[in-house]
């Protein structure tokens, strides 16, 4: 039986531009180590990880650069700090083969998700992707539009035959 993804969940933070700017080959479910704040801030829909990526520190696989704005009704001695490195909780073995692929075929670990699973725990959604050049975004594009000019001209030939 498969996993439930992000669609089961409520989304709080997305990366739309990740599949614009990398093929991503595949994907798999992190944990997410958060304060209290962090979650909070989460649950009320702010947050930002569209600039941040995966990577490794200590040993170990840490989200970095990932915005989480500080939860306003939150005392001033309680919070957060807004871009700190979160550690992300994946297993042993799946870490050590993303560090290998990452050091050695070049690729990325972007986050393409941060959603709430029906349990209420938060997750993260990791893409394993190789960057696009300037033409694949353009061919990307293109095909877009061709599909979307293809569903037009296909609804209007239906309504002519009706």
């Amino acid at each position: 039986m498969a996993k439930p993804g992000p669609v089961s969940g409520r989304i709080a933070a997305q990366n739309r531009r990740a599949r614009f700017d990398y093929f991503i080959d595949e994907t798999l479910e992190a944990g997410i180590m958060l304060v209290g704040t962090e979650v909070k801030s989460l649950r009320s829909g702010k947050g930002s990880i569209a600039e941040s990526y995966a990577g490794e520190q200590n040993g170990a696989l840490y989200l970095v650069n990932a915005y989480i704005p500080e939860y306003q009704l939150a005392g001033q001695y309680y919070q957060h700090e807004t871009k700190r490195p979160r550690k992300l909780l994946v297993h042993k073995r799946e870490m050590n083969r993303l560090m290998g692929a990452i050091k050695r075929e070049g690729v990325t670990v972007v986050p393409l998700s941060i959603y709430f699973n029906e349990r209420g725990i938060a997750k993260v959604e990791l893409g394993v992707g190789r960057g696009k050049k300037k033409g694949d975004k353009r061919a990307a594009e293109k095909d877009r539009d061709w599909q979307r000019d293809k569903a037009r001209v296909i609804r209007s030939k239906g309504k002519d035959f009706d």
